[in-house]
């Protein structure tokens, strides 16, 4: 089979799938103890988000992945919904260990709440209750990974058109994945060994359990062989050993069909093996099984990486990869007790696996675990390099946990455990998780490709469990869906709520401005030029005037001069000059004194207003124009293109040009204190800063945006208000232009001020959401 999948694959084909991650973990507050909390409000109803759920207990969480073709973007979308737990969790911790925090009795730890609000939620909280009252709470809240592995339809095809003659595509289908579930529980062992974290607890996990282990102080205990505590027999097992036919899939439904009516379990799911076969059906998964076959197979092995944010190494995940590959092409034993043997070997490496001396059984026959998982790991390496698969680093870091048991997770984590406690070994490692998240917040991990804005709004929607269809990544084009409704959506906020004529109207700065003026709405006074030769004749009736000279139809800032002390004929010219070359339209209008502000409204909705503050450096004393850009620039917020709230400053005409007004040039060197702005207009997209100062505004300037807005028909619309003096009542104001598709991400993440969550409020406006689930903090 080996050479088959050589001659008839290409290596990118074999490692394409459909993939899947699930991860398990308790809030915790400050102190490590089971955070006794609601699940927050701002992820949604349980059963209504696929993304962000609830397990056993309200304390703790579930971040379930959509599939992806690539475990790389699997696991990156894993990352970005463990940011996602960590940043709204306030200031409650995402608990990075498999094995409980400090966790108060059986009575006292909260069930999953879900309501009566339909027949669904019922029997969740019941199945939770009845778990309870089988196992007791404080197993159920060991939490841990699940890997969702399927192959694609298409490299199934292949195989059965080879291998599957006379069979049905679905019989071929099930023998193929049943052969790997076979396998796997042989070899589950290895995965354990390499994989396993779970070597330490706390005193107040179940007392039988902490009374195997060795206390260290501070209500930590250790074992010092142990693996993985989670998968041991005071783990998360059934209560005696199930061994259901794996033969095919009617003798396994037929099994577990006994197993629920002699009571061994209550349902299927409540069969508790290290890897299931899944269905499309999830509630009748057995009658799925039988009439749809596998769709795809849970590993649930894995333990909790506490040194890993997301709980979850990508050198972990591609060794999961290559095993699965493996389970497919190794032939299998004909012993009959395999899988008492596979359960045995499983239990002797959790609870012995750093004995180096530890013996497993294999066919019946005692073998060393070191030779036999070096045995393996060849076979795999060999396998790699046929099939070009560039696991070969992968393997060599699993050859060497092997060769040297202190490499391995569970000894690192019982070492520190030693060291710090298990309470503060863990929390330290949740609090440096939490940081990590907290410093990249605004950005995705799996959706870089995108603009900000788009990233944001992906965030949110994994955030609130509204699904999302990738189209376009280049164009920044998504389908959005959620409870029967779907909306194409590109660049964060064009959308069908917004007509075609009212995105025309805003792009069009004349039009804008008659509209406004009808509405009895102020706006600056100006000219407009259509032709280049005109340009002379305009530069002499504006010298020495403010002004502002710009494109027709642009948006973010582009070609826009602002001359507000006045300009030469010359100057007027060259921008005039710079504006023609992004339309062939320009206009002149009055320079309106005072202070820019963009006021973002949504959907009728005033919801954030930016002070916009142009380019500019504070200078030192000593050092250039040029030097403080460069200082400026390494803000870890400053990017280039739409990857970063805020923009890079850089030295363009329009630059040059308003230094040269003020008498400056990139070498001159400011004053100690001094502020020197590079542009006249306030465009973050120009390197300029965002101050929010929602709260602050005066009620009559967010009405005045939401009239503005109003009188366009836009739904999302960015208005550009020029306030002389904010602070007085009868100040001067004009609104200087509207803007389609406004940026949004710097109003959720500003240089200064309260990050607004404007991507919920595009949802709410799309109907995909019902609020914005804003706690009194943040409103």
């Amino acid at each position: 089979m080996l050479d088959l999948l050589k001659t008839q694959f290409e290596s990118e084909e074999l490692l394409l799938g459909e993939y899947g991650i699930e991860r398990e973990g308790l809030r915790v507050d400050a102190e490590g103890r089971l955070a006794l909390t609601p699940h927050p409000k701002v992820f949604g109803p349980k059963l209504g988000n696929p993304y962000i759920t609830t397990d056993f207990s309200e304390s703790q969480v579930e971040v379930v992945t959509p599939t992806y073709t690539s475990m790389s973007k699997t696991h990156r979308v894993l990352t970005d919904l463990c940011d996602i737990v960590n940043n709204q969790i306030g200031e409650e911790y995402f608990w990075p260990q498999s094995m409980p925090c400090d966790i108060p009795e059986d009575d006292q730890i909260p069930i999953a709440q879900y309501g009566s609000s339909c027949q669904k939620a019922i029997d969740a909280e019941e199945y939770r209750k009845g778990l309870s009252a089988r196992y007791g709470s404080k197993k159920q809240l060991i939490s841990g990974i699940h890997v969702n592995f399927s192959f694609t339809e298409e490299f199934i095809q292949k195989f059965h058109r080879i291998y599957g003659k006379g069979e049905s595509y679905k019989d071929y289908r099930d023998r193929m994945y049943l052969k790997m579930v076979r396998n796997f529980l042989r070899y589950r062992w290895l995965v354990i060994y390499l994989t396993g974290t779970s070597s330490t607890m706390h005193e107040t996990y179940i007392a039988e359990c902490v009374a195997k282990m060795h206390p260290t102080g501070d209500g930590s205990y250790i074992h010092p062989t142990c693996v993985s505590f989670r998968n041991s027999d005071c783990g998360y097992k059934n209560e005696e050993p199930l061994y259901p036919s794996y033969e095919s899939i009617q003798a396994y439904t037929e099994d577990v069909r006994r197993f629920v009516a002699r009571g061994d379990i209550s349902a299927p799911k409540e069969l508790y093996t290290q890897i299931r076969m899944k269905a499309e059906g999830v509630d009748n998964i057995l009658e799925s099984l039988e009439n749809d076959g596998i769709k795809y197979l849970e590993i649930r092995t894995v333990d909790l990486n506490p040194f890993e944010l997301t709980g979850l190494a990508m050198v972990d995940l591609d060794f999961i990869h290559s095993l699965m590959l493996y389970t497919l092409l190794k032939e299998e034993s004909n012993y009959m007790d395999w899988q008492q043997e596979g359960l045995d070997n499983e239990e002797g490496v959790a609870v012995e696996g750093l004995n180096t001396e530890i013996l497993l059984t294999r066919d019946g026959q005692p073998i060393q675990l070191k030779d036999w998982a070096l045995e393996i790991l060849d076979e795999l390496c060999e396998m790699s390099e046929i099939l070009n698969l560039n696991y070969g680093e992968t393997l060599l870091t699993m050859i060497a946990r092997v060769k040297d048991p202190k490499q391995t997770y569970a000894y690192r984590i019982r070492e520190l455990t030693k060291e710090k406690g298990f309470i503060q070994a863990n929390l330290d490692l949740a609090k440096k998780h939490k940081e990590i998240s907290w410093n990249r917040r605004y950005a995705t991990q799996a959706f870089t490709e995108y603009e900000l804005s788009t990233q944001i709004l992906i965030k949110e929607c994994l955030n609130r469990g509204v699904q999302v269809t990738e189209i376009d990544p280049s164009d920044n084009f998504l389908i959005l869906e959620s409870r029967g409704v779907k909306h194409y959506v590109k660049q964060a906020n064009k959308t069908a709520l917004d007509n075609y004529i009212t995105v025309l109207a805003m792009e069009n700065k004349v039009v804008t401005k008659i509209i406004l003026k009808e509405h009895g709405i102020p706006v600056p006074d100006g000219i407009q030029i259509d032709a280049p030769d005109q340009s002379k004749h305009w530069a002499q009736v504006f010298a020495g005037r403010p002004i502002v000279v710009k494109p027709k139809s642009t948006n973010y800032g582009w070609g826009i001069s602002i001359l507000d002390q006045g300009g030469s004929v010359e100057d007027i010219q060259k921008a005039i000059g710079i504006a023609f070359e992004y339309d062939d339209t320009v206009l002149i209008e009055e320079f309106l004194i005072g202070q820019e502000y963009r006021f973002l409204v949504i959907d009728d909705e005033l919801v954030a207003v930016l002070k916009r503050v142009a380019a500019n450096v504070v200078g030192d004393g000593q050092s250039t124009i040029r030097d403080l850009v460069a200082l400026k620039n390494q803000d870890p917020r400053r990017g280039v293109g739409y990857q970063k709230p805020l923009k890079k400053i850089v030295f363009d005409e329009q630059t040059l040009l308003y230094l040269k007004l003020q008498g400056l040039t990139p070498e001159s060197i400011p004053e100690q204190g001094v502020q020197i702005f590079l542009r006249g207009n306030s465009n973050i997209s120009t390197g300029g800063d965002s101050i929010d100062v929602t709260d602050t505004m005066p009620q009559k300037y967010k009405d005045l945006a939401v009239q503005a807005a109003r009188a366009v028909g836009a739904v999302f619309c960015g208005v550009d208000i020029m306030i002389e003096d904010v602070a007085k009542e009868n100040s001067s104001y004009g609104i200087i232009e509207l803007n389609f598709n406004p940026s949004t991400d710097m109003h959720a993440y500003p240089y200064q001020g309260q990050e607004r969550p404007i991507a919920a409020y595009t949802l709410k406006a799309l109907g995909l959401i019902d609020d914005i689930g804003l706690t009194e903090e943040d409103a």
